[in-house]
């Protein structure tokens, strides 16, 4: 099985407001860097697509280590929390809904796809990959908040 190193971070320009995503995948020296925007979301929505659309890039199953500054979505791995929700049908202890849960699915479903390990590191400190995904995402929401808004 293909061993990939994926980074990954979101942005959000207000929460909620236009948020932006970044991802690195690397596998065997060479890398892709990938990265968006969209309007009217959060800051866990967009940490966790840049993970989902990482995943997405790959082409076949493959062994891969994420790291993200992200402790809502490392977290939910690490703490067994995801499976929890979907025991539970993505209700949360005190038996209200997981928020984001349609990303949550969309993630579970990528994660039996991949052999994913979670690996949590220190945002906006000294983590090379960590800050240019940041830089990708957050350059992502100024471009689209740069560009004409339709009427």
């Amino acid at each position: 099985m293909k061993k990939v190193v994926l980074y990954t971070d979101g942005a959000c320009s207000g929460n909620p407001g236009t948020g932006g995503w970044g991802a690195v995948l690397m596998y065997r020296g060479f890398e892709k860097r990938i990265c968006g925007a969209v309007p009217n979301t959060t800051n866990n929505r967009m940490e966790m697509t840049a993970v989902i659309e990482g995943l997405k890039c790959l082409k076949e199953p493959c062994e891969v280590e994420v790291y993200s500054d992200s402790a809502y979505t490392v977290n939910a791995f690490l703490n067994g929390w995801t499976d929890e929700w979907q025991k539970n049908g993505f209700k949360k202890a005190d038996n209200k809904p997981v928020m984001n849960e349609d990303l949550w699915r969309e993630l579970l479903a990528l994660t039996k796809t991949h052999k994913v390990t979670f690996i949590k590191v220190k945002g906006h400190a000294d983590n090379e990959y960590n800050n240019i995904c940041d830089k990708l995402a957050t350059d992502a929401v100024k471009k689209y908040n740069s560009q004409p808004s339709e009427t």
